[in-house]
């Protein structure tokens, strides 16, 4: 004998509400132009630049430059990912996240252990371990505390953001 087959289908509001979301990619060109971006971009060339001067010397002889090390490219790797976020506005997409609080959590972070990597950096660099790493040593000191500098700023910038959201 045969046998009817129903099949029913439900569709959830979630699905339909991220394929609503997702089919237009937001893109804000203005972030760039703002202090807190400026700020974003420097950390995240001049972080490369103090992972890359160490990287090119022997580095991995002196476990205080592997800390260095460690603390400049892990930076790198999640600036470079929060700068995706507010270029691409996902934030805004994921409203549950209290993204001024992540964002001061992040910068303070940041500021702290760079600020302790810079210092480890140069009280680190002497000439009698090396007269070839020497100038890379240096120069990676340097700008350790200019990267320091730029989450100091944005630390700042984070913290007043942080804190208008609050008091409303």
């Amino acid at each position: 004998r045969p046998r009817s087959h129903t099949v029913t289908t439900t569709s959830s509001s979630f699905t339909a509400n991220l394929s609503a979301s997702s089919s237009t990619l937001a893109y804000d060109r203005e972030f760039l132009r703002t202090v807190p971006g400026l700020l974003m971009v420097t950390e995240i060339v001049l972080g490369l630049l103090v992972w890359t001067l160490i990287a090119g010397t022997e580095y991995f002889l002196y476990p205080a430059f592997g800390w260095v090390m460690f603390v400049a490219v892990f930076y790198w790797v999640l600036t470079v990912f929060f700068l995706i976020i507010y270029m691409t506005m996902t934030y805004t997409r994921i409203p549950q996240v209290p993204w001024t609080m992540v964002g001061l959590c992040f910068n303070g972070s940041a500021f702290v252990l760079y600020l302790i990597a810079a210092i480890v950096d140069a009280s680190s660099v002497t000439e009698d371990l090396d007269n070839h790493n020497y100038n890379s040593w240096a120069a990676s000191s340097f700008f350790a505390f200019v990267v320091t500098s730029c989450y100091a700023g944005n630390t700042y910038f984070s913290f007043i953001s942080w804190r208008s959201r609050t008091l409303q």
